[in-house]
C-alpha cells in the first residue's frame, strides 16, 4: 500500500481523536484502532517509514506520539 495513503489514514484517525480531552485515552484510542483494524503489513509499513523519516513523517503530533507509546502492541 502506498505510504502516504497509510499517513493520510493515520491522520484522520488522529483527527477523530484529537477532541478526546484526555489525552493518554486518545493515544490509546488511536493505537488500538490500528491495531484492529490494519492488517500487519500496513502497520509494519507504518513503523519503516517513521523510522525512515523520524522528523518528516508526515503524521500528526498525536499520532505519531500513539505510535511511538503504543509501539509494542502494534508490532
Amino acid at each position: 500500500m502506498d505510504v502516504d495513503n497509510l499517513v493520510h489514514m493515520a491522520n484522520r484517525i488522529g483527527e477523530f481523536f484529537q477532541a478526546t480531552p484526555d489525552r493518554a485515552e486518545a493515544l490509546d484510542g488511536i493505537a488500538t484502532h490500528i491495531r484492529k483494524f490494519w492488517e500487519p503489513r500496513m502497520r509494519h509499513q507504518l513503523r519503516q517509514h517513521i523510522e525512515q523519516h523520524r522528523d518528516d513523517s508526515g503524521l500528526m503530533p498525536l499520532v505519531h506520539d500513539a505510535l511511538q507509546a503504543h509501539a509494542s502492541v502494534l508490532a
